[in-house]
């Protein structure tokens, strides 16, 4: 036996279940953390013994090994149906306390399956304490994408922990973004966004968009505005985007700007815009004469700037 594999049993034990714990809350399975962390050991111990000499800092070098396991299966989506069949499994014989533990760990697995896989494991792995590095090398992303992917995670998960708002309020706030846009009016739009309010621009290397969130109330406001002036040939219209109110900009009757809001305790939280012409193919097709456009929402308004 190598003396420099001896490990306390106390230590085998906590880094077993900071391993599974990584894997579990990357993957929503306890079967698929399970199969992930062995997986891991496998991979330890078909090193030889040099090799593992050489690694003088194990608990790392797991945690990576676990993390790149973890991002490789997380495109299968299909952890969260399993969870949702082990959890109905398990509902008849769990007491008040664990069924509240088990509500809210499920609560919180459910809103980290909206997120990206990139997103998901920059957020995971950077609360589960490990070096910016070494998460950067695990997503495949620099250090600074990587921190922004888990700020936009972070954003995410509490636009949906926050109140949820009706179609009603959603519409409401959504035309008076558009009315503070048509009217320029920097205060008011600041006033409809949250203080911490991010706004995207997903311009596909097709178009010179801004490449980075845009963070901040007044910040957000300067943006949009600019990105929506005035201009006698543009229209600003609410419609119906991902099956919530959001905007239209039109340039001469073509679409060129598509803007969600996602809403948290009845102030933006975030925007979204797309303006990579790839993406807004579909929104410039001429519908068949036959058929209505299902993109014009009934509850659509526009107005041209003059």
């Amino acid at each position: 036996m190598d003396h420099a594999d001896a490990v306390p049993i106390a230590e085998l034990l906590n880094e077993r279940r900071y391993l599974l714990d990584v894997a579990y809350w990357m993957l929503g399975s306890t079967g698929e953390a399970e199969s992930v962390v062995d997986e891991t050991y496998r991979r330890w111990y078909g090193l030889s013994g040099a090799a593992r000499r050489q690694i003088t800092a194990p608990r790392p070098w797991l945690a990576k090994t676990v993390g790149g396991i973890c991002l490789d299966r997380l495109p299968d989506r299909g952890a969260a149906d399993r969870r949702r069949g082990v959890r109905t499994q398990a509902q008849d014989t769990e007491g008040p306390k664990q069924r509240l533990e088990e509500e809210v760990t499920w609560v919180l697995l459910n809103a980290l399956d909206s997120l990206s896989p990139a997103e998901r494991a920059a957020f995971v792995l950077k609360n589960a304490g490990m070096p910016p590095d070494a998460v950067a090398d695990i997503v495949g992303r620099t250090e600074p994408e990587c921190a922004e992917l888990a700020d936009r995670a972070c954003q995410r998960l509490r636009v949906q922990r926050s109140r949820p708002t009706t179609p009603e309020q959603h519409e409401a706030l959504a035309c008076a973004v558009r009315q503070a846009c048509l009217t320029e009016d920097a205060g008011l739009l600041s006033s409809l966004l949250c203080p911490d309010a991010t706004a995207f621009f997903d311009g596909g290397g097709k178009v010179r968009a801004l490449v980075r969130p845009v963070h901040g109330s007044r910040q957000v406001a300067h943006s949009l505005l600019t990105l929506l002036a005035r201009h006698p040939r543009t229209t600003l219209t609410t419609q119906s985007v991902n099956g919530r109110t959001g905007l239209v900009a039109r340039y001469d009757h073509q679409v060129a700007a598509v803007i969600s809001l996602d809403i948290a305790d009845h102030h933006v939280a975030q925007v979204w815009v797309v303006l990579n012409p790839d993406k807004l193919h579909s929104w410039n097709q001429s519908p068949p004469l036959a058929a209505p456009a299902r993109t014009r929402a009934p509850h659509s308004k526009g107005d041209r700037w003059s």
